[in-house]
């Protein structure tokens, strides 16, 4: 079943319908959006950290009015974490009854062969769905009518857990040992994203749409920072983008993204701040930048960047 089964979506329409939850999404996000769920195929999502790439998902997952399933990957994560698991404990308590009836169920039986026979009948049993715990994996091809899966930075994962996401990602299946291949009921929307900390194999991009999301520019950011904090008046807006810009343009560890200019607005908003002028922003300078030396180096360079902003 596709996400469109229900709704007519253009491009247009799922940009306007990102807004209403918050999103603000360029051309090229909604049109990629618009074609991976057309098309069923996942998306994988690159760009710097705090650009709006979990956040995409999320906005997706309430526009389609679908559960969002979120799978967030680190090294060393395997298939017994992101697929599924054995529910040891109620296989250890079918045992133990299966322990007490052993005397009813063997009752009759010709010979070792027979008897093993009897019992090999409740073998499958044990490595049944009853007995299985489904992760977000699983989970996201079992949920009806669908769900959004999020498989949030993937590159942090081992190359090896990226090629056993290949056959999810090419057919929404995956095959379990002990039960056989499980095939989407509802196919999902998926979402990987990346802060590019290692290069993907050509394999996973090969399988997917690819969207880059770059730091916004100030347009954009503008229209982003009306959406998020409504209530940061327009005489702090405009000198607020503007500086943040302007520091995405000086030699640092870490410049800030559209998540540090969200929180930044909303710091000023919470100290009451009327104007950004030099004191302020020297205040509030770590909310906008994660490293000290960074800090450093801005507050030596604020009044030139400041007073190019005039």
């Amino acid at each position: 079943m596709s996400l469109f089964a229900s709704k007519q979506f253009t491009a247009d329409s799922l940009r306007a319908g990102l807004e209403a939850q918050g999103y603000v999404a360029s051309d090229n996000i909604a049109l990629t959006l618009f074609l991976a769920a057309q098309l069923e195929k996942p998306i994988l999502v690159e760009g710097p950290p705090g650009v709006g790439k979990t956040e995409l998902a999320k906005a997706a997952s309430k526009l389609f009015n679908r559960e969002l399933i979120r799978l967030q990957c680190y090294e060393g994560l395997d298939e017994s974490k992101a697929l599924y698991e054995w529910k040891y404990g109620k296989q250890l308590l079918y045992t133990q009854v299966l322990k007490e009836q052993l005397g009813d169920i063997l009752r009759g039986a010709q010979g070792l062969s027979e008897s093993v026979e009897r019992l090999h009948q409740f073998g499958d049993i044990f490595y049944s769905k009853e007995f299985l715990e489904p992760r977000p994996l699983l989970a996201a091809l079992e949920t009806e009518p669908g769900a959004v899966l999020l498989i949030d930075e993937i590159d942090k994962a081992d190359q090896e857990f990226e090629a056993f996401l290949l056959e999810l990602l090419s057919d929404y299946q995956v095959s379990v040992p002990e039960i056989g291949t499980v095939k989407a009921k509802s196919t999902p929307l998926v979402l990987l994203t990346s802060n590019n900390q290692r290069e993907l194999s050509d394999a996973l991009k090969r399988r997917c749409l690819h969207l880059y999301i770059p730091y916004p520019d100030a347009v954009l950011e503008r229209r982003i920072l009306a959406a998020q904090v409504p209530d940061l008046p327009e005489k702090l807006r405009t000198p607020l983008i503007d500086f943040v810009q302007a520091l995405r343009q000086q030699d640092l560890r870490k410049v800030p993204a559209i998540s540090e200019t969200l929180d930044w607005a909303r710091t000023l908003l919470l100290l009451h701040v009327d104007a950004l002028d030099a004191a302020w922003v020297e205040k509030t300078l770590a909310v906008l930048l994660k490293h000290q030396d960074d800090v450093a180096r801005i507050q030596e360079e604020l009044p030139k960047i400041l007073g190019r902003k005039r």
